[in-house]
């Protein structure tokens, strides 16, 4: 979330390159790191089946697609934490949603917890720098966020954390591909600059490949309720991401915003007294083929 919460500031440097060309470099750089880090770790990606492959499509056009569409949009209008705290505000979603798709009841004290994550987060998007389509882009990158995680529930169990994020990031490199012929020129992607070109490659490796990982596989040990807590994290990276490349200092009201979504963040993400929270139902092993 960490990782996520510095592609919004990141994202800066693409508002002015094609939008579907560079995501597809993107995503398709991502599928093949991927898939050799994946063949080099000995962990098989399994074909999809069935109706897997409308999950993962679903994983692809709102997580990728969609997502990054209203996060380089949305920048334009407002100031990153603005952006970003709008997937802090997925725990409500997750924490609703995510747990029937599991097959169990929500925590009280999960919901509770993300009310105060979104508490924080409503008052550092009322007090950012923003207008109405800078609202709306966030709205956008919201639900995305909350489809990125809640699609992969009933794929997870079989393809595990590896399975879904290549399968989803080459589904998203297509379909950017596929937009980029209709929309877009290829050709344009000669006028980006070394600064646009190293922006890519960051959201190439770390906010794709690494933060995927890493993501899934929380979600499959701690469930999704309690996994989108730590989307609170992702408009406090924004926020000092942004003051430290020159983006300017968000105000007193932004920051006491965040302070009450770390507060929220805690209060879910502690122990339960009486045992271990429920977890999701694990994904399978990675085995060594």
């Amino acid at each position: 979330m960490a990782l996520v919460g510095s592609s919004v500031t990141v994202s800066r440097a693409l508002v002015d390159a094609p939008l579907f060309a560079v995501q597809a470099v993107r995503y398709a750089a991502a599928a093949l790191l991927l898939l050799a880090l994946a063949r080099a770790a000995r962990v098989p990606v399994l074909r999809p089946r069935g109706r897997e492959w409308l999950w993962l499509a679903g994983i692809a056009a709102t997580g990728l697609v969609l997502f990054n569409v209203a996060v380089v949009r949305g920048v334009a209008h407002a100031e990153p934490a603005v952006i970003a705290v709008a997937v802090a505000s997925v725990p409500v979603l997750l924490g609703v949603i995510g747990p029937f798709l599991e097959g169990r009841r929500p925590s009280r004290r999960v919901l509770l917890a993300a009310l105060v994550v979104v508490a924080g987060a409503v008052l550092v998007e009322g007090t950012g720098r923003t207008d109405a389509a800078g609202v709306a882009w966030a709205a956008l990158a919201l639900g995305c966020e909350a489809g990125f995680t809640l699609l992969a529930v009933p794929v997870l169990r079989r393809h595990g954390a590896w399975g879904v994020s290549v399968h989803a990031v080459w589904l998203g490199a297509a379909m950017l591909a596929g937009l980029t012929l209709l929309f877009e020129r290829p050709a344009d992607l000669g006028s980006l600059g070394a600064g646009q070109w190293a922006a890519a490659g960051y959201l190439a490796v770390m906010v794709t490949a690494v933060a995927f990982l890493l993501w899934y596989r929380t979600v499959a040990a701690v469930g999704s309720g309690r996994a989108g807590l730590l989307a609170g994290i992702a408009p406090l990276a924004a926020a000092g991401a942004g003051a430290l490349t020159g983006g300017g200092v968000p105000g007193p009201a932004v920051w006491l915003g965040l302070a009450v979504v770390v507060a929220g963040l805690a209060a879910g993400l502690r122990p339960e007294r009486g045992g271990p929270v429920p977890a999701a139902p694990r994904a399978a092993p990675d085995r060594p083929a």
